[in-house]
């Protein structure tokens, strides 16, 4: 019954109220507007309104030694990357926000490397993955981001921590010590990407964090603010090259690299043919691929941000900037 009003709604929008038209005009204009809404290119008000877009949350942001022929796959060649011995600085940014535009999501950017911008340099992001449908179509749409909808499946726990101390031995010894204290969390990641109804894994993401203490923000490091510029676009939701920047402020302190592993290998996943397993591999797209290899990079520096609060301006368009497009 809703869906035969929602079409109604539809027809009567088109027509003015009118039954004037013709029916086989009707049926085209509602299998029209049915079709651009399965397709993903229906026209919707967007929830994020004018920049800056504020995000406040966590983050884990980790520095990878990226093979330079693998970020390469990613930029446009206009533009020449920062690299020495064949390697780049890439890695991934993975965030939690508890506010935003879009409410609760979040957040992996695959950072593929750098790229020279006289007298700085930008980052190029390889692929964005979100578990939130409006994030999505806002970083492909506005900000020119090779966004796509994920799946985080996260697994907390609790890593207990002996005491140390003859008083704290004693008590123990008595039955009345508390020697176990918690104070650290093992967080474990799964990120899936989501394409209709299919799936695939990109990573596994486990990482150790102290457990959050509001009172005691002097033990999440110092705070400091500063500015990440970047380059997007050149994507099939966005041909134009821009540039966009990313203003931080949080406290920051290191953390040890996470531990990230790749995709299941196919001998263990569950299918009905042997046939069907042998060919999986090969129906991955290079981007996807490409990007799982940047998270597999060697690990170089982790660092937490935490009371973190995002704002991100409004991309520029630069010019000359329509193009080949680089792997998405």
């Amino acid at each position: 019954m809703k869906q035969k009003t929602t079409c109604l709604w539809f027809l009567t929008r088109q027509t003015g109220g009118s039954s004037s038209k013709p029916f086989w005009y009707l049926l085209a204009v509602c299998s029209f507007k049915a079709y651009l809404k399965f397709m993903g290119l229906e026209e919707t008000k967007s929830c994020y309104g004018r920049s800056p877009w504020i995000f406040k949350g966590s983050a884990l942001y980790q520095l990878h030694l990226v093979k330079a022929e693998t970020a390469r796959a990613f930029i446009p060649k206009k533009f020449r990357l920062v690299e020495a011995f064949g390697y780049t600085l890439g890695g991934f940014f993975l965030a939690n926000y508890d506010d935003s535009p879009a409410g609760v999501f979040d957040e992996l950017v695959v950072i593929a490397g750098i790229v020279w911008n006289p007298p700085t340099s930008c980052a190029w992001a390889a692929r964005v993955l979100v578990n939130n449908e409006e994030a999505c179509h806002h970083g492909r749409k506005d900000v020119g981001l090779p966004s796509q909808v994920a799946r985080f499946s996260k697994r907390i726990t609790p890593v207990p921590r002996q005491t140390k101390g003859k008083i704290g031995g004693f008590l123990n010894m008595i039955g009345v010590g508390n020697t176990i204290c918690h104070s650290k969390d093992c967080i474990d990641v799964q990120v899936t990407e989501v394409v209709g109804p299919a799936s695939s894994d990109i990573c596994n993401i486990k990482f150790i964090t102290d457990v959050t203490r509001p009172k005691f923000n002097k033990w999440m490091g110092p705070l400091i603010t500063m500015s990440l510029p970047s380059f997007s676009g050149q994507t099939e939701y966005n041909p134009n090259l821009l540039k966009y920047s990313c203003r931080i402020a949080c406290r920051v302190r290191g953390a040890k690299p996470a531990k990230i592993s790749g995709p299941s290998s196919l001998k263990d996943r569950n299918s009905a043919s042997k046939t069907a397993d042998s060919t999986a591999e090969q129906l991955l797209d290079k981007g996807r691929s490409l990007s799982i290899s940047v998270m597999l990079s060697k690990p170089i520096l982790a660092l937490e941000f935490n009371c973190l609060e995002m704002q991100v301006e409004a991309p520029t368009i630069l010019p000359n900037s329509t193009s080949s497009l680089p792997v998405a």
